[in-house]
């Protein structure tokens, strides 16, 4: 199989991180003998100072010609402390998702036996856990009508039945292929928005009686995720309240820096860590690359290239388990390993499997 890659590194730690995926898929295509190609392209802070767009079209006609777009992140704090700033890195991300019309978001929230430790809940609480959280993109507040004055503002969440039916039916096929559980967040209690997002999911679960399906307000969605994360197999929830259960849910595997994602739709997908770009450690090799490195591994998985996803997540593993990891989750006492070592013994792992 052939593959053509579109590589974002993005800003802070962003080149960093996409390095070391690049360097896991180059090696995973040579042990199964795939042929891939990269194009890299600018995007977020970086593309702002050299083209002052955060999304330029090249960028653009890139990732639409690509079968997939290998993603890092965006984010720069000159931006995030300026709020008169009107061209921001986010921007970029919010462009790439509207343009590729990649309304959903499937972000996997699981834990690593080795790193129970490091969860800020119990052991007992979260050993077990492995959920997914998926995301609609493109909608809502995010993409709605804005206004802003020195005296009022206001963002418009708004939603159409299609967009809701196409993201509730993601969902429901990731249910039937997993546990066959699915949880609809919203806040139908208050808000209009969210009636017509039950209302629409109590329509379409009529067609996959064989998953149980179960509504949850998303404050006890934010609840329950703390008291009891294995309770989830499958989440699904708008635009806005998926930013934040999803930031939420990172945290129980122990580290942002583990956890991966990918965002489909109408065109090429995009595969990237689920953590920002971390600015603050750029050009110290102490960035976690585990998560662009799992991404890879759901790249290969969305191909059905199921071998070359177990291998990825096999290394990982194996990488855990030696206790080759970045300062933030080694063991007390244990060897230094940064960015480039870790993404270095993987790929070498790789190479002798």
């Amino acid at each position: 199989m052939d593959f053509k890659i579109a590589v974002l590194p993005g800003d802070g730690i962003g080149p960093e991180i996409s390095a070391q995926g690049v360097n896991v898929m180059t090696a995973v295509c040579e042990k199964f003998g795939h042929k891939v190609s990269y194009d890299y392209a600018l995007c977020g802070a970086h593309a702002i100072d050299q083209v002052g767009d955060p999304f330029p079209e090249e960028t653009f006609r890139i990732c639409q010609q690509a079968d997939a777009v290998l993603f890092s992140a965006v984010g720069d704090p000159k931006f995030d402390n300026d709020p008169t700033a009107k061209v921001r890195p986010e921007q970029g991300l919010l462009a790439m998702r509207k343009k590729l019309g990649l309304f959903a978001n499937i972000r996997p929230v699981q834990t690593f036996k080795c790193l129970l430790h490091k969860s800020p809940l119990r052991a007992e609480l979260v050993e077990g856990a492995d959920f997914l959280c998926i995301r609609e993109l493109t909608g809502g507040m995010y993409f709605g009508e804005k206004y802003q004055d020195d005296d009022k503002a206001y963002d418009t969440n708004l939603y159409t039945r299609p967009e809701i039916e196409r993201i509730l039916k993601v969902a429901f096929e990731y249910a039937r292929k997993r546990r066959r559980h699915l949880t609809v967040v919203d806040k139908a209690n208050v808000l209009a928005s969210s009636r017509l997002w039950r209302k629409v999911a109590q329509e379409i679960a009529q067609l996959y009686p064989d998953v149980i399906t179960d509504y949850m307000f998303v404050d006890n969605a934010a609840m329950r995720m703390i008291q009891e994360p294995t309770f989830f197999d499958v989440m699904v929830t708008e635009n806005t309240f998926g930013d934040i259960l999803t930031d939420e849910g990172s945290c129980i595997s122990g580290s942002m820096g583990l956890l991966p994602s990918a965002s489909t739709g109408e065109s090429t997908p995009v595969f990237e860590p689920i953590h920002g770009s971390w600015p603050q450690a750029a050009g110290l090799n102490i960035a976690n690359p585990l998560a662009q490195i799992l991404s890879v591994a759901m790249l290969f998985e969305h191909f059905d290239c199921q071998e070359e996803a177990g291998l990825i997540r096999r290394a990982v593993d194996a990488s855990l388990d030696a206790c080759v990891r970045t300062p933030e989750i080694q063991v007390e006492g244990g060897a230094r390993y940064g960015t480039k070592e870790v993404g270095a013994w993987i790929t070498d792992y790789i190479r002798k499997a």
